[in-house]
């Protein structure tokens, strides 16, 4: 089984990806990840994050080894892997290595902001997460606060919010649900309620199709 988790709400999603694949005992793939890793790149060489032929070949070189660095979780870096996410040569070299982790068993669980829509087109479950935009915000500075660095709310979410639109008006893999997604709105929902909605989703889609 693949589950697809898209939506606005990066905040969190991430650990909601993770806990399902826990529950499931499927792998996960946190796909923002790959484009923070890239764009990571690009800035310790000295590169500009817009400069197509370097993120292609930094993308090319990637090593999932090193997903886990902390760095890559900063804001910083988040706001450089949105620019480097909307470069169409970028998205394409990623484009294979995403679909394989999918197809590999036992199963997957992968979140990011197109993947039911053009990774995973035929996933079997697909979720859209949201939230209102000052509620993640306000996760996200408490997250960063949580790892010791300087947070400034506003300037969080005016980042957010400029994320949203960049992302939902790129012509390539535009942020938007897939037609066959569930709405998932976690603004009121903490993580544990987060993943009780998500898993009442997925077995009510795998009770459809047996019934079918």
């Amino acid at each position: 089984m693949i589950i697809a988790i898209d939506g606005p709400a990066a905040s969190g999603k991430g650990t909601l990806g993770k806990r399902l694949a826990h529950h499931y005992g499927y792998r996960h793939l946190d796909t923002g990840v790959i484009y923070r890793a890239v764009a990571y790149g690009l800035m310790q060489a000295g590169q500009d994050l817009r400069d197509e032929a370097a993120a292609v070949a930094v993308a090319l070189e990637l090593d999932p080894e090193k997903f886990g660095n902390p760095a890559l979780k900063s804001h910083e870096i988040g706001h450089a892997a949105s620019v480097v996410s909307a470069i169409p040569r970028v998205r394409e070299v990623l484009l294979n290595f995403q679909r394989q982790f999918a197809a590999d068993p036992p199963g997957a669980v992968l979140d990011g902001r197109d993947i039911g829509t053009v990774i995973c087109p035929n996933a079997d479950v697909k979720i859209f997460v949201v939230a209102d935009p000052k509620v993640r915000a306000r996760r996200r500075t408490l997250e960063a606060q949580s790892r010791g660095e300087a947070a400034d709310e506003a300037a969080i979410l005016a980042d957010i919010l400029a994320r949203d639109e960049r992302d939902q008006n790129r012509p390539i893999a535009p942020l938007k649900p897939a037609p066959d997604a569930h709405l998932l709105d976690n603004s009121q929902l903490d993580i544990e309620g987060g993943v009780r909605a998500a898993i009442d989703i997925i077995e009510a889609v795998r009770a459809g199709r047996q019934r079918g």
